[in-house]
């Protein structure tokens, strides 16, 4: 009885500790973890904290943040990472410690450079965002309360003395709900984004903000500190990067891809070079088919283009003796002779398949090591067309692809805001003609998969069968058109991607 009561005194003890480090599952990451983790845990956390943050940036393009669709997406997606979704609700502390510590791994990570900066702070201020509204309004208090954002809320007296300006400058607001309704007395330098959209009453220097509005407050004080805080660890990396241990972690994780790495395929030896140019036209992403129809016009690829589509077409199931014909028979049909060929080129196409060197068998590129590494220069074909094209260029080859004129504006708008995977999304859209793909494109492999399940009938369609249809017999014209060294004709390539997209519907 003794030794239980005293397991049970040690339990509550360990529960309080927890519940003083984590009082809240919402918090500003004001102060790093200071306890030590293993090397496995460090890349788990953070992979899964990444996978997270993938979510929230395809989330928030494809659907309205306060949409009932939105918030279930995202509390299932928190839900199976195993990330804190109902603040308050219950005692998750090791949820609440999984999110501390991949917050500061990942903001370690991400501090890198601009560009990583900015993408990190809009996941993060989408995920806090989500977390809040979620709070009741006692909670939020309490929360306001932990992190000394406590406003002074007006009195009675006060509130039914400016109810007519409160309800005139608050939109969506009568005079019985500015009644019902708590306001604070905001400074307004906390208040410049409720004041610049006109939302507020503004006197003697000061905003009355609705509760309902406080969130905006809330989310640029953390916008504030978490941006000052990348600056900070920004200057703090040379120390972080001399560890051996973490600087590849950190420098992995910065272009990380967190889906399957397509080395081993089922299909592999399934393909046959005469598929190739039928292919490219309905299943290739658009870094492929670029770097496939350079390849056809010049008959070479430099280096980075051919690691880029050697090791994609290695993903989609061409056999090493496969690749070597293919390559070969491209190349002699320009300025390289077939010797010249067996010599210098044939060896690093064996390099790639794992038989030559260190036997490193290579995977395809992802989507992230394709946009964040290795800019194509002048004569360049491989990169990501929409990371690295000029937008008027990149305009033109869509429209030769026949993509619509909204669907070209659609894709530039999310370029504009750099999403160059969901650009890519919105392509397999279009040229599939679906709405909703239904996943998030990281791979240009996986983007070659879903698209044979599509077309083989192993996805459901979003749109009307005969508009489905419309889009192949729309596709076999522009491949009739486009194709000017066809191995075979298009009936025959046509009647071999049957079986080929048949294939891909098997478990």
């Amino acid at each position: 009885m003794e030794f239980s009561s005293r397991v049970r005194q040690k339990h509550a003890r360990l529960a309080g500790d927890r519940r003083e480090q984590y009082p809240h599952s919402l918090q500003f990451y004001l102060e790093p973890p200071t306890e030590s983790i293993s090397l496995v845990e460090f890349e788990s956390f953070a992979i899964d904290r990444l996978k997270l943050l993938k979510v929230i940036e395809n989330l928030g393009v494809s659907y309205v943040r306060s949409t009932d669709s939105y918030k279930t997406k995202l509390e299932n997606e928190l839900r199976k990472l195993k990330f804190p979704y109902r603040a308050l609700a219950e005692d998750d502390y090791e949820a609440r410690r999984k999110d501390h510590i991949s917050h500061f791994i990942l903001r370690l990570a991400y501090c890198q450079s601009e560009d990583l900066r900015r993408w990190f702070l809009q996941q993060e201020m989408d995920l806090f965002r989500y977390r809040f509204n979620e709070l009741t309004e006692s909670l939020m208090q309490k929360f306001l309360e932990y992190v000394n954002l406590s406003f002074e809320a007006i009195g009675e007296d006060l509130k039914n003395e400016l109810a007519n300006e409160l309800c005139a400058s608050t939109p969506g607001f009568s005079l019985l709900k500015v009644k019902e309704q708590m306001f604070y007395k905001v400074g307004l330098a906390d208040a410049v984004d409720l004041f610049r959209a006109r939302r507020v009453f503004i006197k003697d220097g000061f905003a009355y903000v609705p509760f309902k509005e406080i969130d905006v407050i809330v989310l640029n004080n953390y916008r504030t500190k978490l941006s000052k805080a990348l600056a900070l660890t920004a200057r703090s990396l040379p120390s972080i990067q001399s560890d051996e241990r973490l600087q590849p972690l950190l420098s992995h994780l910065s272009h990380s891809y967190v889906g399957p790495d397509y080395s081993v395929q089922k299909n592999t030896g399934k393909i046959s070079l005469e598929q190739i140019d039928a292919l490219s036209v309905k299943s290739f992403p658009l870094c492929m088919r670029q770097l496939h129809r350079a390849l056809r016009d010049s008959h070479h690829l430099r280096h980075g283009g051919r690691m880029q589509y050697g090791l994609f077409l290695k993903g989609i199931g061409l056999t090493l003796e496969q690749a070597l014909e293919f390559w070969k028979k491209e190349f002699i049909r320009g300025k390289v002779d077939a010797d010249k060929f067996d010599k210098g080129y044939a060896y690093s196409i064996r390099h790639n398949y794992g038989k030559e060197g260190k036997r490193t068998d290579y995977t395809p590129y992802s989507c992230m090591k394709i946009i964040m590494s290795n800019p194509p220069s002048q004569g360049d074909y491989h990169g990501c067309p929409f990371r690295h094209s000029d937008p008027e260029l990149l305009k033109q080859k869509l429209q030769s692809y026949k993509i619509p004129p909204s669907g070209i504006n659609q894709i530039l708008e999310l370029v504009k805001g750099m999403h160059y995977q969901l650009a890519c999304q919105k392509y397999f859209e279009l040229t599939h003609d679906v709405d909703d793909i239904g996943f998030s494109l990281n791979h240009p492999n996986q983007y070659f998969t879903e698209s044979q399940k599509l077309l083989s009938g192993g996805r459901e369609l979003k749109k009307e069968i005969n508009n489905s249809g419309n889009f192949q017999q729309k596709n076999s014209q522009e491949n009739i058109n486009s194709s000017s060294t066809p191995t075979s004709s298009n009936a025959t390539a046509d009647t071999e991607l049957e079986g080929l997209e048949a294939y891909f519907t098997e478990d």
